[in-house]
């Protein structure tokens, strides 16, 4: 017989084949529980552990008395579930986070220049304006989110935006911010958002990409270092 788990996987896989055959598509309920159990040939239990572990990845929406339904699909809905993992993790990996967001985020930021408006800029100018030395960390944290986030979301691609998305886990950002106000670095931290920001705003794309990745690399190079002493 085999195992529980190898059963409810096999569930899975086959809802994941009919999206990807088109025979669902975003927002279509599932057939009823005992068709789709049948035709799967698992039971019924089985079909509901995988359209439990579908839900938890934002693939089903399940409602309660109204069935079962494809979620949108959309990039943004799809890596939610990556924050929650991150802050999981409750600071052990700020290092690779920021590893992947220097791979990832000066193409976004490139890719998002020609995109930005003036309503963006005044904003983006208003973040920086609102911080300074004195800033408390949870200031300085959603400030730095919202700086990054209101860059990267005019990139106009929509699964590079979301994966970044993912990666603005506010507990890891909260230790980095905190031991740069204790190492005195926040002012150098902000003049590298001031680069980026005056990069962007001069049209220079290119430019905004090299800034970016120093400033994210500079701050992983803090974590690194850290750990070393550590």
């Amino acid at each position: 017989m085999p195992a529980p788990h190898a059963v409810t996987d096999r569930a899975i896989d086959a809802i994941k084949q009919m999206i990807i055959d088109g025979e669902l598509g975003p927002a279509d309920r599932l057939p009823p529980e005992k068709e789709l159990a049948d035709r799967i040939g698992v039971s019924r239990n089985s079909l509901r552990e995988a359209v439990k572990a579908l839900s938890v990845i934002r693939v089903l929406d399940v409602r309660q008395g109204d069935g079962t339904y494809v979620t949108s699909l959309a990039p943004s809905v799809l890596v939610e579930s990556l924050g929650f993992i991150l802050d999981l993790h409750q600071g052990s990996g700020e290092g690779q986070i920021l590893e992947v967001r220097r791979l990832l985020e000066p193409t976004a930021v490139e890719q998002a220049c020609p995109h930005l408006s003036e309503h963006d800029f005044e904003r983006l100018e208003q973040l920086m304006v609102d911080l300074s030395d004195h800033s408390s960390v949870e200031e300085l944290v959603q400030a730095d989110i919202d700086f990054h986030q209101l860059i990267t979301s005019r990139c106009p691609n929509a699964y590079l935006t979301s994966m970044l998305e993912g990666l603005a886990s506010a507990t890891a950002r909260a230790r980095v911010w905190r031991g740069l106000t204790e190492d005195a670095a926040v002012e150098s931290t902000l003049a590298e958002h001031r680069r980026i920001l005056d990069a962007l705003k001069a049209g220079r794309g290119d430019l905004a990409r090299v800034h970016a990745a120093a400033h994210i690399g500079g701050v992983e190079s803090w974590i690194q270092k850290g750990a070393t002493v550590a």
